[in-house]
């Protein structure tokens, strides 16, 4: 039922960009229930639902949401891709804008469990561009060409900087519900692809 009332909550919200003060209060509300019902008490060891692709349903990052107020781009969907035998994350932000130049702004990181529901992260690759030059189509393909080390005519490169780290505290787990407390104080509830 808790579940169901954070889903209402933020519907119609994109992501959390047109959700009001009072909206903002309501779902961090909602997402405070959710999380003392949450049915994995040690998600950082069930691999098995962790694993998969995720898409953002909502944020407090101003970070990803700031992605929208870039000139003539607009946020489309944003993924979290966990491989979780690999402690591998990748995210994918896609942008829309003017036709023929949709791109995208991806992460990949390495993560290391700290705690049964902490996960410290390691950024080690960006890679930004524009989804027709890369031939972009899916998440799954997209890390599939990582992973083979493929080179993107797009802006890539590694990221050597230690302070480009962080932590993540996963407060529910499902089978198709995420709800995760970053290092900067921001709220992430995904769903499963």
């Amino acid at each position: 039922m808790k579940k169901k009332q954070l889903l209402e909550a933020i519907a119609g919200k994109n992501r959390g960009l047109l959700a009001t003060e009072t909206d903002k209060q309501a779902i961090l509300t909602a997402v405070a229930q959710v999380e003392e019902r949450n049915p994995t008490p040690r998600p950082v060891e069930a691999g098995d639902l962790l694993e998969g692709n995720w898409r953002l349903l909502y944020t407090t990052s101003r970070g990803l949401l700031n992605i929208d107020q870039l000139p003539l781009l607009k946020l489309g969907q944003i993924y979290q891709c966990i491989r979780a035998k690999e402690a591998k994350v990748y995210n994918i932000a896609e942008v829309y804008g003017l036709p023929y130049l949709e791109g995208f702004v991806s992460v990949a990181a390495r993560f290391e469990p700290v705690s049964s529901s902490r996960v410290q992260v390691k950024f080690e690759r960006s890679i930004s561009g524009l989804q027709r030059l890369i031939d972009y189509r899916s998440p799954d393909e997209f890390i599939q060409q990582i992973e083979s080390g493929k080179n993107f005519l797009a802006v890539d490169f590694s990221i050597q900087n230690r302070e480009q780290q962080g932590w993540l505290d996963i407060t529910y787990l499902d089978e198709d519900l995420r709800i995760g407390r970053g290092n900067e104080g921001s709220v992430f509830v995904l769903t499963k692809r």
